[in-house]
C-alpha cells in the first residue's frame, strides 16, 4: 500500500486547485483503489469528489467500497441518483447491499427502481431481506453454479457462459435439479477427467457450507476451521442461495473487534478518531457517568464507616488496593471468557465447567495476593494486627468474588444474547470495586468488634 507524505497531499491538493483534471487522471490511473481511499481522508469532501467524478465507473466503485463507512456516506449524500446507480450496477450484489443499507429507505427504492438489471435489483431486494449480523446478510450471489447430471463439454460452456459476469472464481458449486448443493467441482477434474458422463462422478462431495441464518462470528469460526477462502450459504433445506468471502469475512471480524474494544474501554456507541467532537462525547459519557455514580456510591460507603476510619486511620491506606485488586481480577477472568466465546474455544453449555475452573484459579491468585499483604503488614504494621487480618482477609475475599464475577458476567450476557465484551470494561470494574469496598467495611467492622 502507498504511503502518502505531507508533500504528495500537497501535490494532489495543488492539481485539485489548479482544476488540472488530466494530470489527476494520469495520478489516479497509477493508485490502487484502496490507496485513493486513503487519499480521501487527507481531503475534504469538495476535494474528494473532485477526484471522485475523475474515476471511471469500474475502478470509482471499487474506490467506494474501500472507503470507511463514515466517509462513504457523506460521498454518497454529494451524489446525484443517477451516478450512484452506475457505481452500484459496478458493484457485486453483497458489495451494492452494503452501499444501499447506509442510504434513506425513500433512496433506497428510487436507486432501486431505477437499475437497469431486473435481475440484479431482485438480487439486490432479496438480499436486503437479511440480518446483516448473519450469513445471509453477508453473502452474494454472483458464483457458478453447475447441474451434477452435465457432462463434462456442458459442463465447461455453462463455466465459461457464468464466468463471464464474475471478476474472481473461488469454487464452481455443484446442485441437483431442485438446486439443492450436492458439491463442488474442482478445475483440476476438466484436465484429468476430460470425457467423464456426469459430473456428479467426479464432483466432491460433502462440501462446507453454512445456513443463511447462521450468526457471523460463527461463520468466520467455520472459516478459520476449515482455512476457506469462500463457502455456500444454503436455506434451511439445502437449497444453495449464494456465497461468501474471506474478504467480508475479515471486514467483519475487524469491525466486529472494534466495536468490542471499544465497549470493553467504556464507550458505548462505534465511534472513529475523525467523528465530530459531540459524537465522542454522547459514546464516551454514559459509562463516564456511572464511574461518577459508583465513586459517589463509594463515599456514602465509606461515610457510614467514618467512626472506624478515625479510630484506624491505617485502614484509610488500603482501601485503593481493596478496590483495584478486585476490579483487575474481575477484568482478567472476564477477558478470557470473553476471548474463549469469540474463539470458540468456549461454549455457553461449559458454565459450571469454567466456573468450577475459575474457582481453583482464584483460589490460588487469593491465596498468593493475601499471603502478599499478610507479609507486607506483618513486616511495616507489627503492632497493628487488626488492621494485617482486615486487609489479608479483604483481598482473599475481593479476589475470589473477582474471578467469579469476572466468568459469571460474560456467560450470563451471552446466554441473554448481550455483547459479552462489556463485562471487560467499566462494568466488571466498577461493580468490583464497589463489592470489594463493601467487603473490606464489613470485614473491618468484624474485626473491630471482636478487638
Amino acid at each position: 500500500m502507498k504511503e502518502f507524505t505531507d508533500q504528495d497531499i500537497e501535490h494532489i491538493r495543488d492539481i485539485i486547485g489548479r482544476d488540472d483534471s488530466d494530470q489527476a487522471r494520469r495520478e489516479l490511473d497509477a493508485m490502487h483503489p484502496a490507496d485513493i481511499a486513503e487519499l480521501y481522508q487527507s481531503l475534504d469532501l469538495q476535494q474528494a469528489e473532485y477526484l471522485f467524478r475523475l474515476l471511471d465507473e469500474e475502478k470509482a466503485a471499487d474506490v467506494l467500497m474501500e472507503l470507511d463507512e463514515d466517509d462513504r456516506l457523506r460521498l454518497l449524500e454529494g451524489m446525484p441518483t443517477e451516478e450512484i446507480v452506475k457505481q452500484i450496477e459496478h458493484l457485486d450484489s453483497d458489495d451494492a447491499v452494503d452501499v444501499i443499507q447506509q442510504l434513506d429507505e425513500d433512496d433506497r427504492d428510487e436507486i432501486l427502481s431505477q437499475i437497469e438489471d431486473v435481475e440484479q435489483a431482485g438480487d439486490i431486494i432479496d438480499l436486503l431481506k437479511y440480518d446483516e449480523d448473519t450469513a445471509g446478510g453477508l453473502m452474494g450471489t454472483e458464483m457458478i453454479v453447475v447441474n451434477e447430471n452435465m457432462s463434462m463439454p456442458e459442463c465447461v460452456k455453462e463455466m465459461r457462459a457464468q464466468a463471464e459476469e464474475m471478476d474472481e472464481i473461488y469454487y464452481v458449486y455443484v446442485v441437483d435439479n431442485d438446486y439443492k448443493l450436492r458439491g463442488t467441482f474442482p478445475l483440476k477434474k476438466m484436465i484429468t477427467h476430460p470425457s467423464v458422463s456426469k459430473i456428479k462422478h467426479v464432483m466432491e462431495t460433502d462440501p462446507v457450507s453454512v445456513k443463511v441464518d447462521t450468526p457471523i462470528d460463527d461463520v468466520a469460526l467455520d472459516f478459520e476451521k476449515y482455512d476457506l477462502v469462500a463457502m455456500p450459504v444454503v436455506d434451511s433445506i439445502g437449497r444453495l442461495l449464494g456465497r461468501i468471502t474471506v474478504d467480508d469475512v475479515m471486514d467483519q471480524v475487524r469491525e466486529s473487534q472494534e466495536r468490542d474494544y471499544q465497549l470493553a474501554s467504556g464507550i458505548s456507541s462505534d465511534v472513529d478518531a475523525d467523528d465530530s467532537i459531540l459524537a465522542q462525547t454522547k459514546a464516551r459519557i454514559p459509562w463516564l457517568l456511572i464511574g461518577i455514580a459508583s465513586g459517589i456510591l463509594a463515599s456514602v460507603i465509606l461515610g457510614g464507616f467514618e467512626d472506624q476510619l478515625h479510630a484506624v486511620t491505617a485502614l484509610a491506606l488500603f482501601i485503593p488496593i481493596i478496590a483495584g485488586t478486585g476490579g483487575n481480577v474481575g477484568v482478567q477472568a472476564s477477558a478470557i471468557v470473553v476471548q474463549g466465546l469469540a474463539n470458540g474455544s468456549l461454549d455457553i453449555k461449559d458454565f459450571a465447567t469454567q466456573l468450577a475452573k475459575e474457582v481453583l484459579i482464584g483460589l490460588l491468585n487469593a491465596a498468593v495476593l493475601s499471603a502478599v499483604m499478610l507479609a507486607y503488614n506483618l513486616l511495616f504494621l507489627p503492632d497493628d494486627l487488626m488492621v494485617t487480618l482486615t486487609v489479608a482477609t479483604t483481598v482473599f475475599a475481593v479476589v475470589m468474588i473477582g474471578s467469579i464475577l469476572g466468568t459469571v458476567i460474560p456467560l450470563t450476557l451471552e446466554k441473554l444474547h448481550i455483547n459479552p465484551a462489556l463485562a471487560t470494561g467499566p462494568f466488571i470494574q466498577v461493580s468490583n470495586d464497589i463489592i470489594g469496598l463493601i467487603i473490606y467495611v464489613y470485614i473491618a467492622n468484624l474485626y473491630l468488634h471482636f478487638v
